[in-house]
Parts: structure tokens; C-alpha cells; sequence
């Protein structure tokens, strides 16, 4: 761990490049030099477009002395392997030869509006089915914080990037927890907004409405900047919130707060615990709002045997509907094993499934009846060995990463907003992470509070040891 200087945020930089201190062809050199010296070892990434990214950049330089002042111009951005970019291909974690996309996804379409260079696509594991991040087709990815564990997944790739200061900011997605988990893990905020505010076209919706796009970034004004900047539908979107201005409520008073801390697993089939220094970090956490003025109560949140009924055949369809995608594709025994289970469920369970989340919404919505945020950990336990998911059947890989991950997934069935914060380290120097959770369209309270947090907690001064340097 180290206070050391490291390579500047995503609105320092936006704004560096901007006043013409630094060019973005110099940034965009810089970082795509960290990814190649660090992936020998941390392995973030999938695709490198180191030609393709040095031409957007000299391009953002043209514009930037023609007066453009978009918001991200000239800035290295990364996506993750589920998204498409046109010209390089989505492999979604697995192996095989698999076509180019051809057009840009609605989120890289507007980060190039925005004036972003996308240097890369981050590695996720096989259609991002677990909170780990490694496969047969690229390797193991690597936690900055300790290379000997999982920087979380699915969005893994895109949480050790940022985390190791290889760029300012990474937009992944969070079907269970895939940017909340990583963030934990890596000492990052992680954003999971309302559904359908980050648009998922090509898909009208992803894993039918569990999945959503969203920032990982080291403070909450970067996420915040970079939620602002992809934020908006498609025309062929199935869900469309009302905008926000994230950037705006960043710094905005959110009044005295009526917050639960509900320390409650969801029901799981399978034995979990929460770990005790888990526990003792989200405490912390709450004892930091307490001390910020608001009113933090022990009070836990039921969610009900439907939760489960509502998440399962959305999660299983959705994995089989998306390998279908990539004919040919060379996957892990567990993968085929759920896309069997996936057709098993497509029916009547999915149809049911569906129809569940409106009665979801009626009752736990009233659970705001007397709270406005609910605070909770993030995983139930630190982050695993790198190699902890190896050699396991299906029953065992499910048994595990329920045990490590059981808090999430809930709110991706309700696709209401939800924010991973930084809490504190294990003994052993592991991150640690807790989630505050809010109503439908909560996302700019849930990044005022945040920010406040920020504020008196400091997070981004925290990091990992410089991985290009360890390389080199």
C-alpha cells in the first residue's frame, strides 16, 4: 500500500487535457504503456487497440485545438469484453475465433460523443457468470491489492485496471453484483445505476433487465463524470429513466438521512456467513455517516423466498442466450452446464420470473416507507485465493461464490440503484467494500451520500504498489 503519486482521475485528466497541459495522444501513450508492461502479470486486459487508440487520440488533439470541449475529449477509457466496439471482436470471457463487431455499442457510441479513447476491452470472465475473473482463454486476472487473489468479477478486468492506476476509469457490468463485487475488492466505487440508464444496445435489455452498465473509477465525481457522459437510451431500449445529472448531486447536501443497516443475507440454498471483519468495516461505515448527521439504525431488510424465484431463470436464460451467440465457442464444463439449465427454465419460470418484479417492488418498496437507504456489506467475505474456483464441479462452484457473494444479486432483480464505497482493509491488507442501496431512480442520493463519505474518509489517497513498475 502506498501514498505515492500516481497517475492523475478521470476529470483531472479530462481537465489537464482540456487546458492543453498534457495532449492526448502523450495520456493515451502513457497508459496503454502501463496496461502492456503490467499484463505479463495482472492481466487486465482482452483487447489492446494500441493503433486504433493512438489515432483516436491524435484526432481528439485536432479537435481540442479546433475548440471542442467535450467532456472525456482525448481521455483512455476501457470497456469491458461483454460490450461491442466496432472492429474488434466480444469473446464475453470465452475461447475461440469469433467476427469483429461492426458497430459500436450505445454506450461507446457516446463515449466517443464524449470525446473518450477506448484503449481496450477488460477480460471478464465466461459470460460473466461469477465473481471471479479468469478462463482457459486468457489466464487469471490478477487483485492489484495481492496478486495471489481475485480482483472479483465479472467486471474484474476493468476493477484491476483502474485500481491499479494503469487508467482513470473503466465502464463494466453488474448482472449480480459484477461492478459492485470488483470495486469492493480493489478499493473502488462502483456504480450500479437505475436500469436502462446506461443503455445495453444491442440488447434491448441484457439478461432479460438483471444486467446493467456502469463505472468503476477511483472517486465518486470520476463515476459520476462518467455516468454523465454514457448515460441515455437507445430507441430500441425496453427501459428509459428519467435523466439525471450525476456530476451535479456529487457535492449536494442530501439532508439527514433515515438509514437501515441491514447486515441479513438473502436466502441462499447453500451455507454462508458473514465474515467478522466484513462486519466490522461496514459498522465503521455506518459510525461515518452517523458521525456525517445521519440517522443509522440496525434494522434488517426480508426479502422474501421470491427474490431467489425472480433472479434464477432471468440469470440461466440469459447465459444460454448468449453463448448461443458465439458459435464455436470453447467454454468450462460449468458454462454448458448452466445454458442446459437455462433451456430447462426458458418457459414458464422465465415468464414467471418476470411477472414476480412488480409484487418485488410493492413490498420492498415499502420497506422506504421508513428509510431512504439501506446500507449493507457488498460480499460476505474478503477476496478469494485467485485460483479458489479451480478443479470445482457446478454444485461446489455455486456453493462458493454464495458463500463470498450472497448481497447483490437482489437489487438486479429490482433494478433499482445501488453504490459499492471503499471500507477500510482486512489485517492481511485485503480491500473491503459495503453498499448503499436505494429505492427505483435513487441514483443521485446514492452519489451525494458517497461523496459525503469520500469527503471525511479519503479513499483515493490509498494505493496499490505501481503494477508497470513491478513489472518492468
Amino acid at each position: 500500500m502506498t501514498t505515492a503519486k500516481h497517475p492523475a482521475g478521470l476529470a483531472d485528466l479530462a481537465a489537464a487535457i482540456a487546458a492543453g497541459a498534457v495532449t492526448s495522444v502523450a495520456a493515451t501513450t502513457a497508459a496503454l504503456d502501463r496496461i502492456e508492461a503490467s499484463q505479463p502479470t495482472l492481466n487486465a486486459f482482452r483487447v489492446i487497440r494500441r493503433t486504433a487508440a493512438l489515432a483516436e487520440a491524435a484526432e481528439a488533439d485536432r479537435r481540442r485545438a479546433a475548440g471542442d470541449r467535450a467532456p472525456l475529449l482525448g481521455v483512455p477509457i476501457a470497456i469491458k469484453d461483454d460490450t461491442d466496439i466496432a472492429g474488434a471482436p466480444t469473446a464475453f470471457g470465452c475461447g475461440g475465433d469469433f467476427p469483429a463487431a461492426t458497430e459500436d455499442a450505445e454506450a461507446v457510441r457516446r463515449l466517443r460523443v464524449a470525446g473518450a479513447v477506448v484503449v481496450g476491452k477488460t477480460n471478464t470472465c465466461e459470460i460473466g457468470q461469477w465473481p471471479f475473473t479468469d478462463a482457459a482463454a486468457f489466464g487469471y486476472t490478477r487483485n492489484p491489492w495481492d496478486a495471489e487473489h481475485t480482483p472479483g468479477g465479472s467486471s474484474g478486468g476493468a476493477a484491476a485496471a483502474v485500481a491499479a492506476g494503469l487508467l482513470p476509469a473503466a465502464l463494466g457490468s453488474d448482472g449480480a453484483g459484477s461492478v459492485r463485487i470488483p470495486a469492493a475488492w480493489t478499493h473502488l466505487i462502483g456504480l450500479k445505476p437505475q436500469r436502462g440508464r446506461i443503455s445495453t444496445w444491442p440488447r434491448a435489455e441484457s439478461f432479460y433487465g438483471l444486467t446493467v452498465n456502469g463505472p468503476l473509477a477511483r472517486t465518486v465525481a470520476d463515476a459520476a463524470l462518467l455516468l454523465d457522459a454514457v448515460a441515455g437510451p437507445h430507441p430500441g431500449d425496453r427501459h428509459t429513466p428519467p435523466a439525471i445529472s450525476a456530476s451535479e448531486s456529487v457535492g449536494r447536501d442530501p439532508g439527514r438521512l433515515r438509514i437501515a443497516l441491514s447486515l441479513r443475507i438473502p436466502f441462499t440454498a447453500t451455507r454462508t456467513a458473514l465474515d467478522p471483519e466484513v462486519e466490522l468495516a461496514v459498522r465503521e461505515t455506518a459510525a461515518a455517516l452517523r458521525r456525517l448527521g445521519h440517522l443509522v439504525t440496525v434494522t434488517d431488510l426480508h426479502y422474501g423466498l421470491l427474490v431467489g424465484a425472480a433472479f434464477l431463470p432471468r440469470s440461466m436464460v440469459g447465459v444460454r442466450r448468449e453463448l448461443a451467440k458465439l458459435p464455436g465457442a470453447e467454454v468450462d464444463p460449468r458454462t454448458r452446464a448452466n445454458a442446459a439449465t437455462g433451456r430447462l427454465l426458458a418457459g414458464p419460470a422465465l415468464a414467471l420470473s418476470r411477472a414476480l418484479e412488480p409484487l418485488l417492488h410493492r413490498r420492498i418498496g415499502r420497506f422506504f416507507d421508513d428509510h431512504d437507504l439501506v446500507l449493507a456489506p457488498t460480499t460476505a467475505t474478503p477476496p478469494p485465493p485467485v485460483r479458489a474456483m479451480d478443479g470445482l464441479g457446478s454444485l461446489a462452484t455455486d456453493a462458493l461464490i454464495t458463500a463470498a457473494c450472497p448481497f447483490t444479486w437482489p437489487w438486479n432483480v429490482l433494478g433499482w440503484p445501488s453504490i459499492n464505497v471503499p471500507a477500510g482493509f482486512t489485517g492481511t491488507g485485503l480491500p473491503l467494500g459495503a453498499q448503499l442501496m436505494g429505492p427505483a431512480n435513487s441514483d443521485a442520493l446514492l452519489i451525494s451520500v458517497a461523496a459525503q463519505l469520500e469527503s471525511e474518509q479519503h479513499w483515493d489517497r490509498l494505493w496499490p504498489l505501481p503494477w508497470w513498475e513491478q513489472a518492468a
